[in-house]
Order: C-alpha cells, then structure tokens, then sequence
C-alpha cells in the first residue's frame, strides 16, 4: 500500500506540474488605478494631545485627602505621588506622539512616493516604467519556474518584455501514469507531445507577463517577445533566439475567456511571429518592431 500511494503521488505533483505549465496565464495581479492614486489624501501630521498629563493634573487638583489619610499623616506622600504621576503621564504623551509622528512620517513618504511615480507614470515617463515593474514584483512565480525577463522601453514608449524560457529545464521529459494496478508507470514522452507541451508554455507564459504589464501600466498595448535555445541555422550551433514575439493589446486580452483558451491558439488574436511544427518544435523567428505600434500608445 505504501508503494501505490507513493506512485498516486507521484503522479499526481507531475499532473499538477504540467497544469500549472499551461495555466500560467490565468493569474494575474489586480490592476493599478493610477488616476486613483493621485486623488488619496495626504496624510496628516499627527499633533500632541497631553491627554494623559491633563487627566493626571486633573486627578491632582481634584485631590481631597480622606478621613485615614489625614489620620495617618498621609496627604503629604499622596499628593507627592499624584505629582510624580504628572511627570510619568507627560513621558507616556510624548511616547505616544513620537510614535505616531513616526507612522506619520512613513505613511507620507509611501503617499509622496506613490503620487511622485503615478505622475511620471501617467506622463509617460520612460523611466518610471521599468520603476513601477519593478517595485510591484509581479513575475517572480514566472522566475521560479524557469524564466528570466529582461524590460526594455522603446522610442515611442512601447515596452518589451524579453522572457528567456528554457523549455528543457522546464518540460517534463517522461509522462508519468497510473497503471490499473496501480503502479507507477513512467514512459519517455514522444517528441510531439514535448513540443506541444512546450509551445503552449511558452504562450501561457507570454500572455502572464503581458497581462502583468497591462495591470501595472496604463499603456494600450505591450510586446513580449520569448527567446529559447534553438538551432541557428545559419552557424549550425544551439542558441538562444526569439521563438515568439507577440503584440498584446489591452482590448484584446479583456475579451478573451482566459480560462477556457488554449495559449497556442490564442496567439490568432494578436500580431504575432512564431514558427512552430509539432516535429520539429519552434524554429527562431524576428522580433517584433515596437515602432510598428508606436502610433497605437
């Protein structure tokens, strides 16, 4: 029995692994509302209240010493005491103050950064692309899998994303199934299927990173271009060139049902190069030129 649950494991992470693959697209962050950013109000410098020290003096002045106390001579160390708590009441207040001057101080150095890159963001500023991607960290999920992007912002302010996808580090090279006995059966995996496999990451992929730029830019449209290690046929050596470099537009990729596309065939609705066969696998193609869409930013 430990054996079969062991092969149902196993089976099941390989599942899981290639679903993932191919599903990459469906996740994407929540988008940026920059115009939004610009309307939140500046946080306001906290002042002192003394409100400790004035329920402390109050309590003082209102000081009546009882019946035992006048009995055991004890108004003059009551009184002392209540004076003692005026000064302890005055620290607490201060504390108090420099602590929220210090969240203030915080909370208006993220309000003055957040409205300084959501100026230059809506200005178009170049720069301030690269800043905002970024700071919002939204392809390391993509990294871990086995890619690298590299941001580039063309003339005209179109930005590419060039994602380094290494399909053999990442495809799965056996299938892995569940005999009816349930045993483990694992079987190399049929060049086809490879190639399939591969093609439909590299496209889920490419969708994830242009649905991520279009949640954090306000840009209309954005390029990504896939490399991978294929044959140069002009050297006869592997390297590492464009297999797909796609234009996705922002009203494009809302109309698409995402979680019922297949990444392949989605490539249809958008400007694309990529030369695939399923024999053979991707073959290099030209990047896009960004200044083909320049009109459309």
């Amino acid at each position: 029995m430990e054996a079969l649950e062991q092969a149902a494991y196993e089976v099941e992470v390989y599942e899981n692994h290639i679903e993932v693959l191919l599903s990459m697209h469906k996740e994407c962050a929540e988008p940026v509302k920059w115009k939004r950013l610009l309307s939140n109000p500046e946080p306001r410098q906290p002042q002192k209240s003394g409100a400790l020290e004035q329920a402390a003096v109050h309590t003082s002045e209102m000081y009546r010493p009882s019946f035992w106390a006048r009995l055991f001579k004890l108004e003059a160390r009551q009184r002392e005491a209540l004076i003692v708590n005026i000064s302890a009441a005055q620290a607490e207040d201060e504390r108090d103050y420099q602590a929220r001057l210090d969240d203030w101080r915080t909370a208006h150095s993220e309000w003055s950064d957040e409205r300084e890159i959501a100026i230059r963001i809506l200005d178009g500023d170049r720069q301030a692309k690269l800043d905002a991607i970024e700071a919002f960290e939204s392809f390391a999920e993509i990294s871990h899998l086995g890619s690298a992007i590299q941001m580039i912002v063309h003339e005209g302010g179109i930005l590419e994303a060039k994602l380094v996808i290494h399909g053999s580090d990442v495809i799965p090279t056996e299938i892995k199934s569940l005999l009816k006995s349930g045993k483990l059966s694992t079987k190399a995996m049929p060049t086809g299927r490879f190639n399939e496999l591969h093609q439909d990451y590299v496209c889920s992929c490419a969708l994830r990173v242009g649905r991520e730029l279009l949640a954090i830019l306000p840009d209309d449209l954005v390029i990504v271009t896939a490399l991978d290690n294929v044959l140069n046929s002009s050297t006869g050596h592997v390297e590492e060139q464009p297999i797909l470099s796609v234009a996705l537009s922002r009203s494009t990729v809302d109309g698409l049902n995402l979680e019922a596309i297949d990444p392949s065939d989605a490539m249809k609705n958008f400007v694309h190069n990529m030369n695939f066969k399923k024999g053979v696998g991707f073959s290099a193609v030209a990047a896009l030129d960004p200044q083909r869409f320049a009109v459309v930013v």
